[in-house]
C-alpha cells in the first residue's frame, strides 16, 4: 500500500472506451527481453471515447484477475478496492471496445494466500493479466509468480519499491500509486518545514515490507534535512502491546511520532501513545486510509495519500459524486487508485488491440499522461508512475486536506 506514502478522472474515460469486465511463493525467472513498444498514447479527456486499434465493431476478449484482501486484518483496503473496480466492469460494459471476465480471489491480505491465490488465477483461471494486490507484502510475492509466467499485472497501492524492481527490472508489473521513497522523503519534509520538527521517533513492524521501508525512507530524508531520529524501533505483525517501545518514546519527548502502519495497527499504537503520554503529533503513511481509522486517536496527526476528494477539480468531484451515488461513502485513496489501475490496464488493453499479455505490457509501458483520478500517469523505466502526492490532516475526526506536494 501505502501513498499512500502526500486526481482526474479521465480514467472514466477510459472506462467509456472498453466493454465487460466482470471481476491469487515461487522464483522469479528470468526477465523476457521486450519487444517493441507501440507509440505511446495519452487517455482522451474525461466523457471522450478512446480510440481503439482493434478492428470497428469487434470487443477484444480477455481474462482479468482481481487479487484483493476481501477478508482478514485489512478487508477494508480490499472492499474499496473490489468497489472501484467493480465500476469500472460496469463502465467498460456499456463501451463495446473489450469483452471481459473476471474472477476475483480473497488473498486475505497473507502473502501465502497471495501467491496460491495468483498461481489459481495464471495456471487454472487463464487469466492474460492481473489486477492486484492490495498490500506490498503481498503484492510482491504475488509479481514475482506474474513476472515468472509473463503475465502482465497492475498494482493500484502496494507502494514498496521491490513490487517492480528487486535487484532487477520486472517488466510485467506496474503501478498505479506513488512509491516509498518518495512517500517518507514527503512527510519528513512535512515534519521539518510545515510542522518544524527538529526531533521524530519512528516505529515500525519488522516483518512487513511496506512499513519497514517507509520508516527507513522517512528517517534517512528527515536526518538529511537536519533532523534527529531519537528512537527508531520495531514491533512484530503479531504485537498488540507496544508499552515498552511507548514509554521509551515519551520519555524521549519527539517533536514528532512516526507510525507508517496499516490503519488497524496504527489504532493500537496511537491508544497507547497517548495513554504513555506522549504528546507529539503522530505522522504516518497511506496505510492510515480507511474508514476505520480511530480518527479520535490520531487527532491532529497527518498522513501522506494519493488524493483528496476535497480537490475541486470537476474530474474528482465527478468521481466523489458517482461513488457516493453507488456506495454511500466518499471514495478514499484505495477506491481511487482501484479505479485508476484498472482503467489503466483496459486502456493498454485497448491500445494493444490484443489480450495477449506481452502486448498488454508494451502498451502499458508506452503509457504517458494518462488522465487518471490521482492525477495524469505516465510510467518511468521500471514501470512507476511520476506523480504527486498529498497530506492529510485528521481535524475534529475528519480527513482535511493539508497540501500538495510534486515530485
Amino acid at each position: 500500500m501505502k501513498h499512500l506514502k502526500p486526481v482526474v478522472l479521465a480514467v472514466f474515460a477510459l472506462a467509456v472506451s472498453a466493454l465487460l469486465v466482470l471481476s491469487g511463493c515461487s522464483s522469479s525467472a528470468p526477465t523476457p527481453a521486450a519487444t517493441s513498444a507501440p507509440a505511446a498514447t495519452s487517455a482522451p479527456a474525461a466523457g471522450a471515447a478512446a480510440a481503439a486499434p482493434a478492428a470497428a465493431g469487434k470487443a477484444i476478449a480477455i481474462k482479468i484477475g482481481l487479487s484483493a484482501p476481501l477478508s482478514g486484518e485489512v478487508k477494508t483496503f480490499g472492499e474499496s478496492t473490489k468497489n472501484a473496480f467493480d465500476m469500472a466492469v460496469d463502465e467498460a460494459t456499456k463501451a463495446g471496445k473489450v469483452n471481459i471476465t473476471a474472477v476475483v480471489v480473497d488473498d486475505k491480505g497473507d502473502p501465502t494466500e497471495g501467491v496460491n491465490g495468483a498461481t489459481k488465477l495464471i495456471n487454472q483461471d487463464k487469466v492474460q493479466a492481473i489486477m492486484g494486490s492490495v498490500t506490498s507484502k503481498v503484492t510482491i510475492p504475488v509479481s514475482e509468480v506474474a513476472q515468472a509466467n509473463k503475465v502482465v499485472m497492475i498494482t493500484s497501492t502496494s507502494t514498496n519499491p521491490k513490487v517492480t524492481v528487486d535487484g532487477k527490472r520486472k517488466d510485467f508489473i506496474f503501478r498505479a500509486c506513488f512509491i516509498d521513497p518518495f512517500q517518507g522523503t514527503v512527510m519528513a519534509k512535512f515534519a521539518a518545514t510545515t510542522l518544524k520538527a527538529k526531533t521524530a521517533a519512528v516505529v515500525y513492524d519488522i516483518s512487513n515490507d511496506y512499513t519497514k521501508g517507509l520508516s527507513e525512507f522517512f528517517r534517512d530524508a528527515f536526518e538529511k534535512g537536519g533532523g534527529k531520529v531519537v528512537q527508531f524501533d520495531s514491533y512484530g505483525a503479531q504485537d498488540v502491546d507496544f508499552s515498552a517501545i511507548l514509554t521509551k518514546t515519551a520519555s524521549l519527548n519527539p517533536d514528532v511520532l512516526f507510525i507508517p502502519d496499516y490503519y488497524n495497527k496504527v489504532n493500537l499504537l496511537a491508544n497507547q501513545a497517548r495513554e504513555k503520554g506522549v504528546k507529539a503529533p503522530l505522522l504516518g503513511g497511506d496505510g492510515w486510509d480507511s474508514p476505520e481509522l480511530d480518527t479520535k486517536a490520531v487527532e491532529g496527526g497527518y498522513f501522506s495519500n494519493h488524493y483528496s476528494p476535497e480537490d475541486t477539480r470537476p474530474e474528482v468531484q465527478d468521481w466523489v459524486n458517482k461513488y457516493k451515488a453507488k456506495y454511500n461513502v466518499v471514495p478514499d485513496a484505495l477506491a481511487t487508485l482501484g479505479y485508476d489501475a484498472t482503467n489503466l490496464l483496459i486502456n493498454a488493453v485497448v491500445t494493444a488491440g490484443s489480450a495477449d499479455s506481452t502486448k498488454i505490457r508494451d502498451a502499458m509501458a508506452a503509457t504517458k499522461g494518462f488522465k487518471a483520478v490521482t492525477g495524469s500517469i505516465t510510467f518511468d523505466q521500471n514501470g512507476d508512475p511520476v506523480k504527486s502526492a498529498v497530506v492529510i490532516q485528521i481535524k475534529d475526526g475528519k480527513q482535511k486536506f493539508a497540501e500538495a506536494v510534486n515530485p
